[in-house]
């Protein structure tokens, strides 16, 4: 498969008014790329698009203000899009949630808003612009998973559940669109300084004390730029690489979990006691809130 083309094309990036979102559409504007938007927080977008604007006006942007924990929502804005831009050379799907809690401290309400926004928006703009991607040779798709679609710590069930569903999602359609000519990478980030503690949820039974005991550890954690973060990312897209880990905070417990599957989490509580990382139920330390 050829080497990816941005100029000219095409690109659709959810979660785009901070975080790596953010970066990745200044990133695509700089390789020569037209953008369309996708955030819930509309202030925050403007704020990104006039940026682009100043930096390069001949790019053409269009924005969509969405919840995607909306279904119904999410179909309206997916059916415009298609409408509007019948050729999509780049989708990503980065925008994403966190939850902290363990199983039995999460109501399924609070769990299921989770999945709704980190995966389920994930499959349905994937399968709603897939004619977009299939209509434009040399297409790609990006979906963002996490760390926590490496590792499963505790405190984190749902947030891990809807990244690895995120991974699977994804790595089927690597195996199913490489003969349409379309190049799919999964992308595990690890500790990124992004909004996402800021707008994360906490579980109803979680106690203040052991939130903020876990969100303090988490925070140590996030140690790379979002710009960095997006530049590795559009680098792989280029390359057309199939699996991005970013940081060492997600090679180092890949590892672990090739090595030791059932029982590196004794690994890291270990390393979380030393000071180098905690599975408490804070929000994740990774992705962009939607």
């Amino acid at each position: 498969m050829r080497r990816f083309e941005f100029a000219g094309g095409t690109a659709v990036v959810t979660g785009a008014a901070s975080g790596i979102g953010a970066a990745l559409a200044h990133g695509l504007a700089d390789r020569g790329a037209d953008l369309v938007l996708l955030d819930r927080d509309a202030e925050r977008l403007d704020t990104v698009v006039a940026a682009i604007g100043a930096a390069h006006p001949d790019r053409r942007v269009h924005t969509y203000r969405v919840d995607l924990a909306d279904a119904a929502a999410t179909a309206r804005v997916a059916a415009e899009i298609g409408k509007r831009h019948p050729r999509v050379r780049l989708l990503v799907n980065n925008a994403g949630v966190g939850l902290g809690g363990r199983f039995d401290q999460v109501t399924f309400d609070e769990f299921s808003w989770v999945i709704e926004i980190n995966f389920r928006a994930v499959a349905q703009l994937t399968h709603a612009l897939l004619p977009a991607l299939k209509a434009e040779p040399g297409a790609h798709l990006v979906n963002v998973s996490s760390l926590f679609g490496l590792i499963a710590p505790a405190g984190q069930v749902a947030y891990a559940a809807s990244k690895f569903a995120v991974r699977g999602l994804t790595e089927a359609l690597r195996h199913e669109l490489v003969d349409d000519g379309i190049g799919v990478t999964s992308v595990h980030p690890g500790g990124i300084r992004t909004r996402i503690t800021e707008n994360a949820r906490v579980g109803s039974g979680v106690s203040i004390e052991e939130y903020t005991a876990g969100r303090a550890q988490f925070e140590k954690l996030l140690t790379i730029a979002p710009e960095r973060a997006a530049e590795v990312i559009l680098r792989a897209v280029e390359r057309r690489r199939g699996r991005v880990l970013i940081g060492w905070s997600a090679k180092v417990p890949d590892l672990l979990a090739r090595i030791m599957p059932a029982s590196y989490h004794r690994v890291l509580v270990v390393g979380l006691n030393r000071g180098v990382a905690r599975p408490a139920p804070a929000p994740p330390p990774v992705a962009d809130p939607t």
